[in-house]
């Protein structure tokens, strides 16, 4: 086990009741020009387990024999962190023990003056992705990695870089390409990557409709999910010259093909709709990426791949409206069942 990731260090969560979470050390890692010299960590969340004779908290019920072998990491997107805590009830239902990881600069590991969400490296982050793998390994063989878009990319790229370290990786609507047309697609990467080598921490300036935020947020839009606006909001997310040229990188490694050695599914939406006028059936398509150029990009992540396309799903899946969750959780519950059996239910058969 990691030293710096000792279970005694483990604290009561600040964003989430009945969680608890750890700092993980980046000692390698450097502030970027324009930020201040602050500490720069990870943080790996996950539901504390009820004590004997207790009843189970929020996040679900009390650990079972299969959560000491199984275990799930969850990676967040862009602009985000982790507060979905149903996820955490689902994946604990499932008979798996249930951590997110906070990426440095999101979340709970961004400190103010830091460029929120920040790399010009998407393989900076295969170091807390270690450290928590390693920590969750000490006690749980079998991982399950699940990213959700720009966490699902950097999930891909670990993965694939990875072999031998999961059981399965889980994609929830995961940016694999480049979204736009055609000319868009290949002039973009050379205009990106140009003002990245000269002014990498230059801020691109997106006019956000603020349509996403209003889909899913219970406090100032129309949602059902209460989360931090502080720590997922624009317009302190903003998009860095650097940032974009390390995405378009992740893009074209998937693009040359990934071969990951594992299971691999692949959740969006049945349709995408980029409108610019506010309309409630936003809320049932995705609205941040093209979910056919997911699904054409998917098969390039490796051999064995499932494609679950969910109908009225939006760009988070499992922050859909509560039927088309359901279906989401339905389906995953089905995949992970024929391609992820447990290892104890393994060694019961033989």
């Amino acid at each position: 086990m990691n030293q710096h990731t000792s279970p005694s260090r483990w604290s009561p969560d600040r964003l989430l009741a009945d969680f608890e979470c750890l700092e993980l050390p980046l000692p390698t890692a450097t502030a970027a020009p324009g930020e201040p010299e602050t500490e720069i960590t990870a943080t790996l969340v996950r539901p504390v387990a009820p004590r004997a004779g207790e009843p189970a908290g929020d996040p679900g019920p009390a650990p079972t024999e299969q959560v000491r072998d199984r275990a799930v990491l969850y990676v967040h997107g862009w602009n985000d962190y982790f507060f979905q805590a149903h996820l955490a009830r689902f994946w604990t239902e499932q008979g798996y023990a249930f951590h997110a990881l906070d990426l440095r600069r999101y979340g709970r590991s961004w400190r103010p003056g830091q460029f929120l969400g920040y790399t010009t490296d998407l393989t900076e982050y295969f170091d807390e992705i270690d450290a928590a793998i390693d920590l969750i390994a000490a006690d749980h063989p079998e991982i399950v990695l699940m990213g959700h878009s720009t966490g699902g990319l950097i999930s891909a790229l670990w993965a694939a870089q990875r072999p031998g370290e999961l059981a399965a990786l889980v994609l929830n609507s995961p940016w694999l390409d480049l979204q736009g047309t055609p000319l868009l697609r290949a002039v973009g990467p050379l205009v990106v990557n140009a003002i990245a080598a000269q002014t990498p921490t230059r801020v691109f300036s997106l006019n956000d409709n603020g349509f996403y935020q209003r889909m899913i947020n219970a406090d100032e839009g129309e949602g059902e999910w209460h989360y931090d606006l502080t720590l997922k909001s624009t317009p302190l997310a903003q998009i860095r010259a650097g940032w974009l040229k390390a995405v378009l990188a992740g893009h074209q490694q998937v693009a040359r093909g990934l071969h990951i050695g594992v299971p691999v599914l692949v959740l969006s939406s049945t349709r995408t709709d980029f409108r610019r006028t506010w309309d409630a059936s936003l809320a049932e398509a995705d609205i941040v990426l093209d979910v056919d150029q997911i699904a054409e990009r998917s098969v390039r992540l490796g051999d064995l791949v499932t494609l679950a396309r969910v109908e009225g799903a939006m760009h988070d899946v499992v922050l859909s409206h509560p039927p088309v969750r359901k279906q989401a959780f339905a389906l995953l519950a089905q995949w992970l069942g024929a391609y992820v059996p447990s290892a104890s239910s393994a060694a019961k058969q033989t």
